[in-house]
């Protein structure tokens, strides 16, 4: 599934493709077409993500809210000079929007193709904000607010990495970074949310707006600190797995300390993690 710094991109992508532009709507699969028939023609004002969730703002106060789940895809061919026509649609799209180069905006013509995501509904601007009131604060927004997640941890027994992948306490964060984040901060992932000290979530958090970010600048989740990226280059090319330290490289050693990193099922998605940088924890409490 697509992680936060994907759908931000995404937005800009947009938001810089059909931003204040016309734009035709359809809706080749039929699944999208009553609510394409409604938006065709209308100005796309600007494109929003917050955690995994995009927002398309129409004006006449109309917003498109996707959901790209696990295999939805929407790629923004832009800037296409003496385009005519776009080619046809491939598959099963569930909604395309196609601004004309010829429309005065100066931009070449543009396209877009939803296809495969689990949400695509044109919902009102209260239905809008529901969404955005059931989940928690996105490290990609300036102004969210790292305590708003922080109530939730500090109260729950549920184990740190299934929290960091609770998107009604944190948005935006999947799998990657939340096994990236918790190597990086020698967090057990299995450690109760309540066991932390404000600092240590803090420490994850400052982490995640970090990395959040960069992965936003380059279009890659890279983990590695300076210091580390000799060890992964000195790996054969057949054990390289990207700039991770413990993602997907289950049975192989640890980047660090050399001890083998392990995997197991959390909330619904695979873990990794090392024994030794991120030893179990053990509460000090009696009694």
């Amino acid at each position: 599934m697509p992680e936060g710094h994907t759908l931000l991109r995404l937005a800009l992508d947009l938001d810089a493709a059909f931003g204040g532009r016309h734009v035709r709507v359809t809706s080749p699969q039929g699944r999208f077409e009553e609510s394409a028939a409604i938006l065709d023609g209308r100005v796309l004002r600007a494109a929003e993500a917050t955690g995994k969730h995009l927002f398309l703002d129409f004006d006449q106060e109309d917003v498109v809210h996707v959901h790209l789940g696990l295999y939805g895809k929407l790629p923004v061919h832009a800037g296409l000079p003496g385009v005519d026509a776009v080619p046809a649609p491939v598959g099963a799209v569930r909604m395309r929007l196609v601004a004309d180069g010829a429309d005065g905006h100066g931009a070449g013509t543009a396209y877009g193709d939803l296809r495969g995501a689990t949400q695509c509904a044109l919902v009102t601007p209260a239905e809008r904000e529901a969404v955005l009131d059931r989940i928690g604060p996105d490290p990609l927004k300036p102004d969210a607010d790292p305590d708003r997640a922080w109530q939730r941890i500090r109260r729950s027994r549920a184990p740190i990495g299934g929290l960091l992948m609770d998107q009604s306490v944190l948005a935006g964060v999947g799998n990657v970074y939340r096994a990236e984040v918790l190597f990086r901060q020698r967090l057990d992932p299995m450690r109760p949310g309540r066991t932390l000290r404000v600092s240590q979530w803090q420490a994850v958090w400052d982490d995640l707006v970090e990395l959040m970010a960069a992965g936003v600048r380059s279009g890659r989740i890279e983990t590695l600190r300076p210091e580390d990226r000799a060890a992964a280059r000195q790996r054969p090319a057949r054990r390289r797995t990207g700039q991770h330290y413990v993602y997907r490289r289950d049975g192989q050693e640890c980047l660090v300390c050399g001890a083998t990193v392990r995997t197991r099922e959390l909330a619904a998605r695979n873990l990794f993690w090392c024994p030794r940088c991120q030893p179990v924890f053990r509460s000090r409490a009696v009694g």
